[in-house]
């Protein structure tokens, strides 16, 4: 049981490999399995955290697993789906680039002692990418064309257009990664916020 929640965060930090070739395949098929694992890792992500919290299991190690899980499952996927133009490559560099500042933010943070927590901004932005990244997978592998309105059709010179239940579900999904990158924004300026102090404070003279 102690090592449990670890062993979740590494299973999915190793789940994000396969993930990626599935959606490298580029067939419904392979997006359907790779359904099936992002839920899985999705859940592993829920389980790890309580599971830590309840039986007093946190450690060093397992928030480091954590947040490293989180960001290489979510991101390795996002340029994934970017290689096989199923999402514009600057909504993924709007969402990755807001992990590196918070994770510079953090480490400054840590130098200094400080903690900065996760923002409400930042745990419902989580969310929304979840369900939005769930439901491009789900359209995909009903057989839907990956046709954005703002990049990747204009792109290819395909028009857009949604005939079927598989197009509709992509274009609600493309729905949600708006929003996603909407509250990608509004956490990297709350995360900005309440690092600004440490930001401005001099550095030491030596």
């Amino acid at each position: 049981m102690r090592e449990l929640p670890n062993l979740l965060s590494l299973g999915r930090l190793l789940t994000a490999a396969p993930l990626v070739v599935l959606v490298l395949v580029d067939a419904p098929w392979a997006y359907l399995v790779a359904l099936g694992l992002f839920i899985l890792g999705a859940i592993s992500d829920l389980l790890d955290g309580r599971l830590a919290r309840r039986y007093k299991l946190v450690s060093p190690l397992g928030v480091f697993l954590d947040l490293t899980a989180d960001k290489v499952y979510v991101s390795a996927l996002l340029i994934a789906l970017v290689q096989v133009a199923v999402v514009p490559a600057w909504l993924v560099v709007v969402i990755v680039s807001r992990e590196f500042i918070v994770s510079g933010l953090r480490s400054l943070a840590a130098s200094a002692g400080v903690v900065i927590p996760a923002g409400r901004w930042g745990k419902q932005k989580t969310a929304i990418t979840m369900v939005g990244l769930g439901g491009l997978l789900l359209g995909q592998g009903l057989g839907g064309a990956a046709l954005f309105p703002w990049g990747v059709a204009s792109a290819s010179g395909l028009s857009f257009s949604v005939n079927n239940a598989a197009g509709y579900v992509l274009v609600a999904a493309d729905i949600v990664m708006l929003l996603a990158v909407i509250w990608t924004l509004f956490s990297a300026v709350e995360y900005l916020a309440s690092g600004w102090p440490l930001l401005k404070r001099r550095a030491p003279q030596g």
